[in-house]
């Protein structure tokens, strides 16, 4: 069991919302314009969410805007410091290279059993996953290659209930990334292929078990998104209650557990004065872009949004929207276009914003502009 503190015995300071709101924005380099680079930002944050690849870019933007996307490619396909592959929520996130065996090791039992779900509902055997498997890595032994190659150089050799699940489903290669045996290589949208992960990252195996690895991963989340249950942990990593449920105790001595509100919550032991004491400069804003980390690490979202607002940000289908944070929670949803070579930024406002925010905004903006390599043209909040 993890030792109990109730959150009036924690400090001489009461924690409460400022606090925690403050100390997940300094874990996220949110709260101050500090220079960690991109491998750094994505260590911190466990994984910037990547299913749209500039997306990722912005979320790298919003934590040091002095980084430049030719930086975050370069780490991708050149130096293959970061990893794109389908993690968290079989969502597409990138990760330091070697940290990626922690991620597979603590997500794969689940991941690859629902993979074998699917595959079983077109009466596919074990064995014949496990052939196709083997024939995706024979094909991609020769080096990187896009989807449509290595569909039609494997499906000739695969059975008919394996072609036809294969005429059913966008990707084929869904098992063996769930198994770490490949990742994404360069390339964005339709023109990424595919990589053996054995050839391209250069960091050892991990022997590590699927349990210390999960022990870890809850460890780098509550190191970023503390104080959070492990319901939240479950939401953010995708794993079933059963995998998670038995981690507080690999962790004990490390976790203290307190109380948010009538919650009971976990807390890494070492943090407990970090977030006693976390404060900010007020009118802090940052303009975080689609499907943001910073949005997606709770089950519930009241200390971001209000419930009457909640659906302008959390949109059908898992859309996450870009959105306004001023001091940690979200004050409006905001959007961009390049129109005659400059950036145009438009902002909605929930409930209104201070004069103070208006100018930072326009601050984030001139920045936004930078970085994608034009000029801004005008800046038009709306409430």
């Amino acid at each position: 069991m993890t030792s109990k503190r109730s959150i009036s015995n924690l400090s001489a300071n009461a924690i409460g919302p400022s606090q925690i709101a403050w100390f997940r924005m300094q874990r996220h380099h949110l709260a101050e314009k500090l220079s960690a680079d991109v491998v750094a930002l994505t260590r911190d944050v466990c994984g910037l969410q990547a299913q749209i690849l500039s997306a990722a870019f912005l979320q790298a933007w919003a934590r040091n805007h002095a980084i430049r996307r030719s930086e975050i490619e370069s780490g991708l396909w050149k130096k293959r410091s970061l990893i794109r592959t389908s993690l968290m929520r079989q969502t597409l996130h990138l990760v330091p290279a070697d940290q990626f065996r922690v991620y597979i090791a603590a997500l794969r039992n689940s991941r690859v059993a629902g993979a074998f779900r699917i595959m079983r509902r077109f009466r596919i055997s074990d064995e014949e996953a496990a052939d196709l498997t083997q024939l995706i890595m024979e094909t991609l032994a020769q080096g990187p290659q896009a989807r449509g190659p290595i569909r039609d150089a494997v499906r000739p050799r695969v059975s008919k209930r394996v072609r036809a699940w294969m005429d059913k489903v966008w990707s084929i290669m869904r098992l063996p990334i769930a198994q770490g045996l490949i990742c994404y290589g360069s390339g964005e949208g339709n023109e990424v292929r595919y990589v053996r992960s054995d050839q391209w990252i250069s960091t050892k195996p991990l022997k590590i078990s699927e349990e210390q690895a999960r022990a870890e991963l809850l460890r780098w989340y509550l190191r970023a998104y503390g104080p959070a249950t492990l319901g939240d942990f479950a939401h953010w990593s995708g794993m079933p209650a059963g995998e998670v449920r038995p981690l507080p105790s690999l962790l004990e001595s490390d976790l203290e557990e307190i109380t948010i509100g009538n919650t009971a919550c976990l807390l890494l032991r070492e943090d407990l004065e970090a977030i006693a004491t976390a404060t900010g400069e007020t009118n802090n804003v940052r303009l975080l872009p689609h499907f943001d980390p910073y949005l997606l690490a709770h089950r519930a979202k009241d200390h971001l949004i209000p419930e009457r607002h909640y659906k302008r940000v959390y949109r059908n289908q898992a859309w996450i929207s870009p959105v306004v944070l001023v001091d940690g929670a979200v004050a409006g949803v905001w959007s961009y276009k390049i129109q005659r070579k400059e950036l145009i930024v438009a902002v909605e406002t929930f409930d209104g914003i201070s004069k103070t925010v208006k100018t930072r905004i326009a601050e984030e903006s001139e920045s936004l502009a930078e970085f994608l390599g034009t000029t801004l043209g005008a800046v038009r909040v709306l409430r």
